[in-house]
């Protein structure tokens, strides 16, 4: 029998266990709220997996610090990766960590460049059980006043959606790199649901309920709103068989951005993409360019 491609399958799909799958249907069945607070729970509780060993040079060569960002009360792990002046941050996504990106940042060191990363809040190493898109951005805002300036940034997935959103506020970058970023928080809510194998309804209540906990439309927050004020060059970068991020994303943000350019994989799934030769090679062409 052909073992499946686990870079074409939802992650959510790979790492939920059973019994929360089993949970989530009967509470759908009982009532769709209730689901829908359980789904919450779920969908603000990131996966934790163990690092994997193609991340473990930059682990073990990076300098690393437990650091307060005071706007959220959160403690975050930050990891710089070289030491030189010309430095470039890195922001991995839901469920990843601070050397997520670590394939792209040894290519860059090989460069001349510096990184520098974090461990989002109850992602890697730092404290916490559960977090949201707003504890990146306000992660990353410290981060450009306390370890800045940053001559360009790369983000994957939620990380790459967060860099659009605090760039489209000031973040003082001159490029930007985005890869398997999303556009819509609905989707993002959609896709959760239904690989949580939740009705529709219950996507429904959730975003409503998330909208209210944070106090304001989540979609400001998604790609393609913010990349309408992103002025900079930007590389978008989406593969064309990612399951966990449709690809129409990638196409919906481009078409927003003031100076974007496209560059589309096949077959590298929403995670295998970031250590891609090629693609990384294409990475580094742009920011030197």
């Amino acid at each position: 029998m052909k073992t499946p491609n686990k870079d074409l399958t939802p992650v959510q799909a790979l790492l939920l266990p059973k019994p929360i799958l089993y949970t989530g249907k009967m509470l759908n069945f009982i009532s769709p709220f209730l689901a829908s607070r359980f789904a919450a729970r779920m969908f603000l509780t990131p996966f934790s997996y163990k690092m994997p060993n193609r991340e473990k040079t930059m682990y073990t060569n990076s300098k690393k610090e437990r650091i307060h960002i005071n706007t959220i009360n959160r403690e975050v792990i930050v990891y710089t990766y070289g030491t030189s002046e010309k430095k470039i941050l890195l922001a991995h996504g839901w469920s990843g960590s601070g050397t997520q990106l670590s394939k792209i940042a040894d290519q860059l060191l090989l460069m001349g460049y510096s990184t520098v990363s974090f461990d989002a809040p109850a992602h890697g190493k730092s404290p916490g059980k559960r977090t949201m898109m707003p504890h990146f951005i306000e992660t990353i805002n410290h981060l450009e006043k306390s370890h800045g300036p940053f001559e360009a940034a790369i983000g994957h997935s939620l990380g790459g959606m967060s860099l659009l959103r605090i760039t489209k506020h000031g973040l003082q970058i001159k490029k930007l790199v985005i890869i398997g970023t999303a556009n819509s928080i609905t989707a993002i809510i959609k896709n959760f649901t239904k690989n949580l194998q939740l009705s529709p309804k219950v996507a429904s209540l959730l975003k409503s309920y998330l909208d209210k906990r944070y106090g304001e439309d989540l979609n400001n927050y998604s790609g393609g709103v913010s990349a309408l004020e992103v002025k900079i060059p930007t590389l978008v970068i989406h593969d064309k068989h990612d399951v966990d991020v449709h690809c129409s994303a990638g196409h919906e943000i481009i078409e927003n951005l003031h100076q974007g350019q496209l560059l589309l994989t096949e077959q590298l799934g929403h995670r295998k993409i970031l250590g891609d030769k090629k693609v990384i090679a294409e990475i580094v062409k742009f920011i030197l360019e």
